[in-house]
């Protein structure tokens, strides 16, 4: 029994490190979308509780000790690639987003997830990373206004009003708790800032700091399948389809590798558990589009609750009742500025870079093509314009050199698919 309780009081330690590190979440992911038009205050309750649910879930059914929530750079391509970019409206930018979780889920059970894992080259998927990385390090530069339009050369240095002073002592404070491996550095940072803007009467404070009434009717079950199910879309659903799949299976093989056991048989079945992880995943992408937000994918701060400990289900679990109990404390997230949250979308994307040290540029081949993704994913300020370009890239200089045996068949499959997405804008 006394082995039982200490089993159980490191589980909950574990998913207690797993929420703080991924908390940030609940303030990030509501600035996102909310330049769409949605309600911010039914985003912040549909964050937490489609990140209660997908981690849950995963508690419940995989019993791993791997949490979920709307993914950070699934939500930008929502928000700046879909809907400012493309025009579309965000209730069809939840249907695309349902449509990539069922397609998601069709080719998971099919086996078929392989071997377009496969046809990808890894510089290509790392160089996806590292674009969409520099993407958020500039959205959060934009947020906090250190970084501004400029009419002469596109983008200039931004003033140092005091908010960009607010932002910018956020920005090191996470930058120094993070070097001294301190749990929930960003979303310390976030507090920081906001308890500064308060002081200095940047914001002000909300009439309740709790509050039960819980309203997500004007963003759920929102979602216009009908208006997302065309052809024009079908570049869009795929883009966003292939992003969550190799952002969920880069992050469940990493997390699965930190969960220790003793027994060879021990691991053997963790790894067998990733098929339901990634049915899971698609599964709570659907879900969450229902409830009215971008793509839910599992998360790579799981591995602080892993390191901590966890190694169950449990861990999940007790992770998913932190984010519903955020749900109480919605008017007082509500009044956290941009500026605020706009360090942790620089650390984020500085965390995204660090895959660029795992690119070949000895190899012209593949690394104009790697090159192309990030570059044009920030410049072009669209994600999948970037992947497309990199794709399309990648099969031109194979098929210049001749090289058509060295493109498999699904990578000519997802090149014709791109060159329709770039005619289809």
């Amino acid at each position: 029994m006394q082995k039982f309780f200490n089993n159980l009081r490191t589980e909950i330690i574990a998913g207690t490190t797993t929420f703080l590190t991924m908390a940030y979440i609940i303030f990030v992911n509501p600035q996102i979308l909310g330049v769409t038009g949605m309600d911010k205050s039914a985003l912040i309750a549909v964050t937490c509780i489609a990140s209660a649910i997908g981690s849950i879930l995963v508690g419940i059914f995989a019993r791993s000790p791997i949490a979920m929530a709307p993914g950070m750079g699934l939500n930008a391509f929502f928000a700046y690639s879909l809907v400012l970019g493309h025009k579309i409206s965000w209730e069809t930018a939840l249907g695309i987003v349902f449509l990539s979780g069922l397609l998601f889920f069709v080719l998971t059970l099919l086996g078929l997830r392989k071997k377009i894992v496969e046809a990808i080259p890894q510089s290509l998927l790392f160089a996806i990373s590292v674009g969409i990385g520099l993407f958020i390090a500039l959205i959060g530069l934009v947020n906090m206004g250190l970084v501004v339009k400029n009419e002469a050369t596109l983008i200039g240095l931004g003033k140092f009003t005091p908010t960009v002073f607010i932002g910018l002592a956020g920005l090191i404070l996470m930058i120094v708790m993070e070097i001294f491996r301190i749990q929930g550095a960003l979303l310390l940072g976030i507090f920081f800032s906001t308890i500064i803007a308060l002081l200095s009467d940047f914001v002000s404070l909300p009439g309740q700091i709790v509050s039960t009434n819980i309203n997500i009717l004007p963003i759920a079950l929102k979602l216009d399948i009908i208006g997302a199910f065309k052809w024009s879309f079908m570049g869009a659903v795929f883009s966003l389809m292939f992003m969550d799949m190799f952002d969920s299976v880069g992050t469940l093989v990493a997390c699965l590798q930190k969960v220790e056991g003793q027994q060879k048989k021990k691991k053997e079945e963790h790894y067998k558990n990733l098929n339901t992880l990634l049915g899971i995943d698609a599964l709570a992408t659907m879900l969450g589009a229902v409830l009215g937000t971008s793509t839910t994918t599992a998360y790579i701060e799981s591995g602080a609750g892993i390191e901590a400990g966890g190694r169950k289900g449990t861990t999940a679990i007790v992770t998913g009742i932190l984010f519903l109990l955020g749900l109480i404390f919605i008017p007082l997230i509500g009044i956290v500025p941009a500026y605020a949250t706009a360090p942790a979308l620089i650390m984020v994307g500085l965390y995204m870079l660090k895959d660029i040290v795992k690119i070949d540029f000895n190899n012209l081949e593949e690394a104009f093509p790697a090159f192309i993704i990030i570059i044009m994913i920030a410049l072009s300020y669209s994600i999948s314009a970037g992947m497309a370009l990199g794709f399309i890239s990648f099969t031109l200089i194979k098929i210049l050199q001749l090289k058509f045996g060295e493109i498999k068949l699904t990578m000519w499959v997802i090149t014709l698919l791109s060159i329709f997405f770039l005619v289809m804008q």
